[in-house]
């Protein structure tokens, strides 16, 4: 399976294509909420069109916006894709110049618009994570998350008993999964203290 990238920041590009002008502003996100909310930020009261895509692993969408159909925003989640980009969004405006463009043409500046803007962005490999939880003695929890800190541990929700012990759920890089096993059992000196967690951190 080949290496998805994500954008390190935000970044755009825009051309005249025939007197319209046509933006392009990618947009990096974790979630559709935050993708579309994103969008909504974009609108320009101005412009006619306001074309997007967003991917985040297997879950895609992407809207016209009053173009012909298939000439706008699945161009655009082609660009994406020809990166091997993910967890984006990616608005392409348009400003019409009067001058119509064509099914063919439409397509061309709306893929070539956002293939433009993601040409220059700046990427990073998308590591596999996964979720994780320990529990442990409340005694040792403060350890445990100073510990697992420089593992890349990303710490999330904490549960408390009554009886003295903490549950830890945390995401980290799979890459780093043996240390973490090493270091969870020597704070706990408990060999099946860490979890596979089927709740978000």
């Amino acid at each position: 399976m080949s290496v998805r990238l994500q954008l390190l920041e935000a970044c755009e590009f825009s051309q005249e294509i025939k007197k319209s002008r046509f933006l392009a502003l990618a947009r990096p996100v974790q979630q559709p909420d935050a993708a579309l909310a994103i969008i909504k930020s974009l609108h320009h009261a101005d412009a006619r069109h306001h074309c997007w895509a967003w991917r985040m692993g297997e879950d895609y969408r992407f809207s016209d916006d009053g173009e012909p159909g298939g000439t706008a925003g699945r161009p655009i989640l082609q660009a994406i894709d020809g990166r091997q980009a993910d967890q984006l969004v990616v608005v392409v405006i348009r400003w019409f110049g009067g001058i119509k463009l064509g099914t063919g043409g439409l397509v061309r500046a709306y893929g070539g618009t956002a293939a433009e803007c993601l040409r220059e962005a700046r990427y990073e490999p998308i590591r596999a994570s996964s979720a994780w939880q320990v529990d442990c003695e409340l005694r040792d929890l403060a350890l445990l998350k100073a510990r697992l800190l420089p593992l890349e541990a990303r710490l999330g929700k904490e549960h408390f008993s009554h009886h003295g012990t903490a549950q830890l759920h945390f995401l980290a890089p799979d890459e780093q999964l043996p240390a973490i096993r090493e270091c969870v059992a020597a704070i706990t000196r408990r060999t099946d203290a860490l979890q596979q967690s089927g709740e978000a951190p």
